[in-house]
């Protein structure tokens, strides 16, 4: 197959749904000889923060000269964001080529989307002898098909409510699953909170000898005066740091990915100096978490015709309590203008009740996606007085659109409620990615 052939035989495998279960994934990996035998990993868990930690991991180790893989999910663009050796996506030609291997060995045989992107990133980084790979896990933990390797080091960022049909409808139900990627004798490093799911997390690793080190207690951030901050490590502290990432929760993102390091260090796996985690933490990027953005209205238009847009995939109610303190807090803005679309299998109704009341308006839209909740559904979720400020816009280049003419420069244009519509919203702004085939 080609690339757009590879591609088309990967996104017809989303009709095959989320299936939860590692029996299938580990007998598919061993007719493909078991790639993930000769990699090590961090494997990354949590509800939320999971991506960024595992880029700042990414751009940390990157700087002290080692190749790291990077696996998430999910893509913004093009699916080749999933998968990357430091900051190169795979190559057109090595995604084609691992992906007909996949198809000839199942030879028929049903697998889903999740599954044949794990593989094939475990396949992409055994084949390039990578030094480490940053696995993050897709959903839950116990029965995501990454949870098919013992890593150096595991982290498990935050339990929040999310997946409640598949992880379950309480704190500690969901936790129990996060857990679940935790491995006897491996060290975790986690932020969870002080609730349920510490409980669970602490008994886990408990149970399975695993050493655990919590934020805020083994290790923690100290926000300076000046802009910086210290990171108050499990063997020493280092102060002055900056990170490129907006928003508070992300110094402790930074946080997990550090302390992470120093345990890498103390195993002798990877060796990082104070010079390289400043240059990492400076150089890291994660589109579409409070990606601050400026843009001419046109090529030719003054810089007073620009607009401000914030992209933030914030798709659960931690996610969108962080966007609220950030726009509260981080931003300054006359006016805010807020597109917003949601699946339909989320509980959108209160997170978009949330954020509402900062809006001047609110353009309700929905990306290309079966299961995006319609515009009208959205209005219908909000109160006569926020419903009033909301209008209805089927396709998100409509919305963005209308957005840029009720904004002037001095108004911020907030687009979130769906990592699907980022990606939309990233392709019409940015022109970024592949599009669909091309690029």
């Amino acid at each position: 197959m080609d690339y757009r052939a590879a591609w088309q035989f990967l996104d017809d495998l989303q009709f095959f749904k989320i299936k939860l279960g590692l029996e299938s994934m580990q007998g598919f990996l061993a007719s493909l000889g078991n790639p993930q035998e000769e990699l090590r990993f961090i494997h990354v868990a949590g509800t939320n923060g999971k991506g960024s930690v595992a880029a700042t991991l990414v751009a940390i180790l990157g700087r002290a000269g080692y190749r790291v893989g990077l696996y998430t999910s999910p893509h913004l663009s093009t699916v080749r964001e999933r998968f990357r050796i430091n900051e190169e996506l795979i190559p057109h030609a090595d995604f084609a080529a691992l992906a007909t291997r996949i198809r000839d060995i199942l030879a028929g045989r049903q697998i889903t989307y999740f599954e044949f992107t794990t593989a094939l990133a475990l396949l992409w980084f055994a084949r390039e002898r990578v030094d480490l790979v940053v696995l993050e896990v897709g959903m839950g933990g116990r029965l995501d098909a990454t949870n098919v390797v013992v890593p150096e080091v595991g982290i498990i960022t935050n339990v929040t409510m999310d997946h409640e049909a598949y992880l379950g409808d309480t704190l500690a139900a969901i936790a129990e699953e996060k857990a679940g990627i935790v491995k006897a004798g491996v060290p975790l490093v986690s932020g969870v909170a002080a609730d349920a799911s510490r409980d669970v997390v602490v008994a886990r690793c408990a149970e399975k000898g695993a050493p655990l080190y919590l934020l805020g207690i083994d290790f923690q951030v100290r926000p300076a005066g000046d802009g910086t901050w210290g990171y108050l490590g499990l063997d020493g502290t280092i102060p002055g740091l900056q990170c490129r990432l907006l928003g508070r929760y992300q110094l402790d993102n930074a946080a997990l990915a550090l302390a992470a390091i120093e345990l890498l260090g103390k195993h002798g796996v990877a060796r990082v100096g104070k010079e390289e985690i400043r240059a990492g933490l400076l150089a890291v990027r994660w589109p579409g978490r409070l990606e601050h953005v400026v843009l001419p209205l046109a090529e030719t238009v003054p810089p007073a015709e620009r607009r401000r847009y914030l992209l933030d995939g914030a798709h659960n109610p931690d996610g969108v309590r962080t966007l609220v303190a950030a726009l509260t807090r981080d931003f300054n803005y006359a006016d805010l203008i807020l597109v917003w679309a949601s699946m339909g299998d989320k509980d959108f109704g209160p997170m978009l009740r949330e954020v509402a009341p900062l809006c001047r308006r609110i353009i309700l839209t929905r990306p290309a996606s079966e299961r995006a909740a319609a515009p009208a559904q959205l209005r219908a979720c909000l109160p006569a007085e926020l419903a009033e400020k909301a209008q209805c816009v089927e396709g998100v280049g409509e919305a963005l659109a209308l957005a840029a003419r009720l904004a002037t420069a001095a108004d911020l244009i907030c687009v979130a409620g769906s990592l699907y519509l980022i990606g939309a919203a990233r392709e019409i702004l940015l022109s970024t990615g592949d599009g669909q085939f091309s690029g």
